[in-house]
């Protein structure tokens, strides 16, 4: 490792190597404690380094909850081939293995991060509007009205489901699939819920 540390990078691979060790941190540890000390520490560079970069403590919180959110976003995205229920069932699939594989991570980005600064609470609330958008899509090709009660009952849904996901999907030997059942089940009520 220490081999790699010393190896003459790029600026845009360092900071690609900053942001990914940071990222590290947050599968494992609060968002909190990943500290320009301790990164630049792991990395073998200098703080004044990290500073360049990221502006401060809160500019590296911001970038490396970005890369997460992107990440998570990344993975999850819909095939748009796919007709849309069976989008909705893929789409919830893969976010729950998602969650079952960087547990950590999502844990953080949900929960972890809820009383950080601004800056990275409008990260995740990104993360969150382009999921509600993604099930809104899903169900308004199904039919459902495009009125206000449809897109507040779904985007509330989103939060309902990090819920579930937190609390059924991370250390618990429940089977995946009767969880994106729930999950698909739950959204389909919200939109049942909603006066035509």
């Amino acid at each position: 490792m220490d081999t790699d540390r010393r190896t003459r990078l790029t600026p845009d691979e360092r900071r690609a190597q900053l942001v990914a060790l940071g990222v590290e941190h947050l599968a494992d540890h609060p968002l909190d404690s990943l500290t320009i000390e301790e990164l630049s520490a792991q990395a073998g560079v200098s703080r004044a380094l990290l500073f360049h970069y990221f502006g401060s403590k809160q500019g590296l919180h911001t970038e490396v909850v970005r890369t997460a959110r992107d990440s998570m976003l990344h993975a999850t995205e819909p095939i748009p081939e796919l007709p849309p229920r069976e989008r909705l069932h893929d789409t919830l699939e893969r976010i729950v293995t998602f969650v079952r594989d960087h547990s950590g991570t999502f844990y953080s980005l949900v929960r972890g991060v809820a009383s950080g600064d601004t800056e990275v609470r409008a990260v995740v609330e990104e993360a969150r509007a382009e999921q509600a958008e993604r099930i809104i899509a899903v169900f308004l090709e199904l039919g459902a009205a495009d009125v206000p009660l449809l897109r507040i009952g779904l985007r509330s849904w989103i939060a309902f489901a990090e819920d579930v996901l937190v609390a059924s999907a991370i250390g618990t030997d429940l089977p995946s699939e009767s969880i994106v059942d729930f999950l698909e089940r739950s959204a389909d009520g919200v939109v049942a819920a909603v006066p035509r």
